[in-house]
């Protein structure tokens, strides 16, 4: 917090953790949580716990991560991109921080803003569209509400069209690489279309009817 009780400002970003270190300390439920997150990003993840759960150790298993079943000591965050901590003992917190700090490693302590160079903000995810919402630690449960009433206003129909105006870009460079004449303006129109609703209806155009009949409206408005 800073002060005069003001939540402290971050700057929204989303990283790409594809390939690179991620260290996640402690062995419990939350650690597992996050451990499983992280591997769906592509990231390499190592978990350092004395008493990992079984969800981690199958995970090990698998070859998805790699676990050390011991205490934090310092050296651990060498090399590491991102790490999260998640012990309660307040010693090791600070010292995971202060190791994070010096290594230039982005680093996330639960429950303690101050101690983190980043927090993890509440997260609606609707395929390729994701809504992060955050009070700067100020109030995890109001960011939470927060996520839930988004998430009321954004169905799952997001993902399927974001996922569709995705192909659709890709097809016009496709188009345009082939020596085709495709106008920037049909972006707009595709946006500016009913294909949400269509979507939400149970309609499933492909890439190329979207493309076409957006090019045709932008031929037809010149």
């Amino acid at each position: 917090m800073s002060d005069g009780g003001e939540a402290k400002a971050y700057y929204p970003v989303f990283l790409d953790l594809a390939a690179r270190p991620a260290i996640v300390i402690g062995g419990g439920e939350a650690a597992e949580k996050r451990a499983r997150a992280l591997l769906r990003l592509g990231a390499d993840v190592v978990v350092i716990a004395a008493d990992p759960t079984p969800g981690l150790l199958e995970l090990e298993a698998d070859g998805g991560i790699a676990t050390e079943q011991r205490g934090y000591v310092r050296g651990d965050l060498e090399g590491a991109f991102i790490a999260f901590c998640l012990s309660a003992d307040e010693e090791v917190r600070r010292a995971v921080s202060d190791e994070a700090e010096e290594r230039g490693c982005l680093v996330n302590v639960a429950g303690d803003p101050e101690l983190c160079s980043f927090i993890v903000p509440s997260v609606v995810r609707r395929g390729g569209l994701q809504i992060a919402v955050s009070t700067g630690g100020a109030s995890p449960e109001v960011a939470h509400r927060v996520r839930r009433r988004i998430a009321g206003e954004f169905g799952e129909e997001w993902g399927a069209y974001v996922a569709l105006l995705a192909e659709v870009r890709q097809l016009a460079a496709e188009r345009v690489a082939a020596g085709e004449d495709v106008s920037g303006d049909v972006f707009e129109s595709v946006a500016d279309s009913d294909l949400l609703e269509r979507l939400q209806a149970g309609e499933r155009p492909s890439a190329a009817d979207v493309l076409d009949s957006a090019a045709g409206e932008t031929a037809s408005g010149e």
